[in-house]
């Protein structure tokens, strides 16, 4: 048997985007239901760029859940690592989306944010052999706000540590997910010195750091690898090996921009496993593998929905081929 080179641990969902744009929640009249969640998005495009991928996380026994499952196993991805929870519901979230198709959380229908399945994701349940084979382990902070997926999180990080696994982590702040903003930014803040890689958007760059500034985010941390900072349209700022640089993004037309920033990050890591992390001590090779990325997270926003819209190998490489690059 093989073993995914890539683990990615958190939650996967359904993202419920609204049909009708620039209204406000309770104006949508039908919804569209995505599967999404940022560690699955980031596990589902690895596998079509080609690098092997196992999603860690806990969804319901319920229908939601089994079409998540299935989903997975038909793109390809590892699901050793799914838990079940009886009783738990699998996560949906509502969204709403602007003219632009830009997008907004709005809630999470009937249900608290602490019920679902996802939260109940179990640490002692985590299995070893996957840390023990893999190169790479993805976190988000989502799983942070809730006690028990919060030892899940910090037993996936011991495992990761005995293992020698390089770990990356997306931030990926949803002020909806958490109570107390000041407690999130602790928690999220006292796992940055086990991190290697660390991602986040230009507000969450700013909100934690008060720095949209690749390379004094790096200096400030002092034990990181490599920063990476995303800002949509306007392109990204990395400080990666010792290699700075801002890179524009491409001129595509979006139609969703859901999931852009998890195929970005999958990019990163697809180009990472394939040519070594000794790769990024060359300045050239940094800014090839950067806007790799960058492609595929442009290519996930000409489609709606998450994990449909993410390209292959063979979409990327042409459409940096037709830039030029």
């Amino acid at each position: 048997m093989s073993y995914p080179r890539v683990l990615c641990l958190g939650e996967i969902l359904f993202d419920c985007l609204a049909d009708q744009l620039g209204l406000k929640l309770e104006e949508v009249q039908s919804w569209t239901p995505y599967p999404g969640g940022a560690p699955a998005n980031v596990a589902c495009a690895l596998v079509k760029l080609g690098t092997s991928a196992g999603f860690v996380g806990a969804v319901g026994e319920d229908e939601p859940g089994n079409l998540l499952v299935n989903l997975l196993q038909e793109v390809g991805v590892d699901i050793t690592g799914v838990q079940r929870h009886p009783t738990a519901p699998t996560r949906q979230v509502y969204v709403v989306r602007d003219l632009a198709g830009d997008r907004n959380f709005a809630g999470f229908g009937q249900y608290d944010t602490s019920e679902f399945a996802d939260t109940r994701l179990q640490a002692k349940q985590l299995p070893t052999l996957l840390f023990q084979e893999a190169d790479f382990l993805v976190l988000g902070t989502l799983e942070l706000a809730y006690p028990e997926s919060e030892k899940a999180v910090y037993r996936a990080l011991e495992l990761a540590e005995q293992f020698d696994l390089k770990i990356v982590l997306d931030v990926n702040w949803r002020p909806v997910f958490w109570q107390d903003e000041n407690i999130a930014r602790q928690k999220i803040q006292d796992i940055f010195k086990r991190v290697d890689f660390l991602k986040l958007s230009k507000e969450e760059a700013e909100w934690l750091f008060d720095t949209a500034d690749a390379g004094a985010i790096t200096y400030r941390l002092d034990s990181v690898e490599g920063v990476l900072v995303t800002d949509g349209e306007n392109g990204c700022a990395y400080c990666l090996g010792g290699s700075e640089g801002v890179l524009p993004s491409f001129p595509v037309t979006v139609a969703d921009t859901t999931g852009a920033g998890d195929s970005f990050l999958a990019g990163f890591i697809h180009q990472l496993s394939q040519h070594g992390i000794q790769k990024l001590e060359d300045a050239e090779a940094v800014k090839h593998i950067v806007t790799y990325a960058s492609a595929v997270g442009a290519l996930t926003t000409i489609k709606p929905g998450a994990i449909a819209s993410q390209p292959t190998t063979a979409e990327v490489e042409a459409f940096l081929a037709a830039h030029q690059l």
